[in-house]
Order: structure tokens, then C-alpha cells, then sequence
């Protein structure tokens, strides 16, 4: 495929039929190659540049997910520098356990590659396969983790959504995106070939060869090089990244700024909570009101145990000030919350 100049577009097998077809009328690729190999020919699709590789789907957390445009030489970039900062060698063996329609997952494909170090894939996670498959170095998220022993693997990358407090030593925790090529800041610290930058208003900004060269509607969002990331974030003393959080999951309450995240940690530990997101809802007297969507467990929390447990950790203005209770918490591949559906 690559050797005739084609790019290649994993596509999540785990969609329904309207959606894989949505998709693919997005993405408009020429061909579809099936489980079999056998290829079937589409109209309507559209080329791709020379030295395009890889067509990646966006999570699609705030919205429909765009298609990322990679080529080679940024998939080359990402690999080497993850490889050189993970200090791989040919001893190493990579497991992929994450969707391959994701960056997170067929990074470490790519990664494999590009080392020539042993590679085992999974068909999904599973943590007893995971913990059996020998492997030196897995790339997993925040509820993957909580499933295995991690002392298991020599390094753990775990990207997605937010880590737990309680990180063992062996993991690692990333920062990076589709736009980026995977993670391109470890731990909080960029990569080596990366530059980062926070504006005067917050927001990352980030530099560096493992970048996308367009979505695939051909629209760049590069400005001299630098792609603005959306994330607000802020440098601690010793130059390590901070992130802070999506722009727009901000919640602004009677005047306070208030970050979900850290909010999700204090609830999720609650015995009577089995999932939780915080979102912002509007409220005629505090602008936004902070709203805890909640699965809960066997016993339902109350409002005022959900307030009196955050209150204990963080600002007044953390506590939530409305309790929704849901059956399930939407979330992307990933774990990331979709905020945007949650109400």
C-alpha cells in the first residue's frame, strides 16, 4: 500500500454500519480493504499528497472527528523521539492494546516499527491477555490501567484522560493529541525536537516535526509551524508543562474559574460513585452551575455528600451545585469525556 503511494485510513471496526459510512464519506478515501484483503474501489475519493502515510480519525470529544493528515517523515519523527525518551532497544517488545483507529494505538505500531522491536497486537483490551503477553512496554489509559498489575512491564505510556494521583514509578504520563502525531510531552516535559509555548491567554502551542501536515479537507491549522492545541496549561518552576484542560470544558461559576478534572478525582474516589463527569450547565444566577453527572453504585449519593467530599479538597466554588444521575458517562476510545453529550 505505502510502496504504491497510498496513505492509510484505519477505520474503528467497532462502529455501526451509518457511522463507518459517515465516516468514510468524511474521510473520502478511494479504496476499502477489508479483514479479508480483498480491496473495493469508492466513488468520490479524493488523493492524497505525496509522502502521506496515515489518515487519522480525531476522537471526536468536542465534536464530529476530523481526518489527520500524516506524513512519513512526521510518523518517523514521533516514533524516534518516543523511542529515544523511552530509551528503547532492540531487547524491548511492544504491545498495542489500544484501538488502531486511534493515535494512541497505532502509534505503538509505528513505534514497533521504526526500532524493529518485537510487536504483539491486540484485538482489544483485555487484561489478563494484557498481563500475559510478555511485553516490556504498553501504551494504555487512566481505566485500562486500574485493570492490570503495571510492575509487570519495565515502562508504562498511559495517555487519554486524566491520570489517577497514585502513579507507580514505571509509568509515564503523556501529552499530545491526533494533530501531534501521539504524545509529544512526557511527564511534562516536551519531547526532544518539540517546542511548546503558552500564550498570554493560556493556551498551548506546539512545534515540531511529528506534526500533521492537514485535515484531510485540506485546511491547515499551522500558523508559521505552530499548531494551537486548544488545552490551557502553564509552566511550573523547573520547566515542566502543566495542563490545565480543554478551553472549552472551562466552567466559569459566579466569576471562579473551575477545572472538571480535579473535580472527577475527588468524586470518583466516593464509594457510592461508580463513574462521574463534571460539566458546566447554565444557571441564571451563577452563569454556570457545577453540574455532576453521576453512575452511581449500589447506594445514590446525594448532592450534599458530592459538595461536602469536594469542598474538603478544593475551592468552595469547586463543589458541585447540581447532581444528575445517568446510566453510563459518555467517553471517546480513549476515556476522554464527551461533554458535549452529556445532559
Amino acid at each position: 500500500m505505502w510502496a504504491r503511494g497510498d496513505a492509510a485510513f484505519p477505520v474503528d471496526q467497532r462502529f455501526p454500519s451509518l457511522a463507518k459510512a459517515a465516516l468514510l464519506a468524511a474521510i473520502a478515501p478511494a479504496s476499502v480493504i477489508g479483514a479479508d484483503g480483498d480491496e473495493t474501489s469508492l466513488d468520490g475519493g479524493r488523493p492524497v499528497e505525496p509522502g502521506d502515510a496515515l489518515v487519522v480519525a480525531t476522537s471526536g470529544a468536542s465534536g464530529t472527528p476530523k481526518g489527520v493528515v500524516l506524513t512519513h517523515d512526521a510518523v518517523a519523527a514521533s516514533a524516534r523521539a518516543t523511542n529515544a525518551r523511552l530509551s528503547v532497544t532492540d531487547e524491548d517488545h511492544w504491545l498495542a492494546c489500544l484501538p488502531l483507529a486511534h493515535v494512541g494505538g497505532l502509534s505503538v505500531v509505528t513505534r514497533a516499527l521504526a526500532a524493529g522491536t518485537r510487536l504483539t497486537v491486540h484485538a482489544g483490551f483485555d487484561p489478563f491477555a494484557v498481563e500475559a503477553a510478555g511485553a516490556t512496554l504498553v501504551s494504555l489509559v487512566a481505566t485500562a490501567l486500574r485493570r492490570v498489575d503495571p510492575t509487570r512491564f519495565r515502562t508504562v505510556v498511559l495517555g487519554g484522560s486524566a491520570p489517577p494521583a497514585d502513579l507507580p514509578p514505571n509509568v509515564v504520563t503523556t501529552y499530545g493529541m491526533t494533530e501531534t502525531g501521539s504524545g509529544v510531552v512526557y511527564d511534562g516535559r516536551p519531547l526532544d525536537g518539540v517546542d511548546v509555548r503558552v500564550d498570554a491567554d493560556g493556551e498551548i502551542h506546539v512545534r515540531g516535526p511529528m506534526l500533521l501536515r492537514a485535515y484531510r479537507d485540506g485546511t491547515v491549522p499551522l500558523a508559521h509551524g505552530w499548531f494551537a492545541t486548544g488545552d490551557l496549561g502553564r509552566w511550573e518552576a523547573g520547566g515542566r508543562l502543566v495542563i490545565e484542560g480543554r478551553r472549552s470544558d472551562l466552567i466559569i461559576s459566579g466569576g471562579e474559574n473551575v477545572w472538571p478534572e480535579p473535580v472527577e478525582a475527588v468524586l470518583c474516589r466516593l464509594p457510592k460513585v461508580e463513574d462521574v463527569a463534571v460539566a458546566g450547565t447554565p444557571d441564571p444566577e451563577w452563569g454556570q452551575a457545577v453540574t455532576a453527572f453521576v453512575v452511581p453504585g449500589e447506594d445514590v449519593p446525594t448532592l450534599a455528600e458530592l459538595r461536602q467530599a469536594v469542598r474538603q479538597e478544593l475551592a468552595p466554588q469547586c463543589a458541585p451545585r447540581r447532581l444528575v444521575l445517568v446510566d453510563a458517562i459518555p467517553r471517546t476510545a480513549l476515556g476522554k469525556v464527551r461533554r458535549a453529550d452529556l445532559g
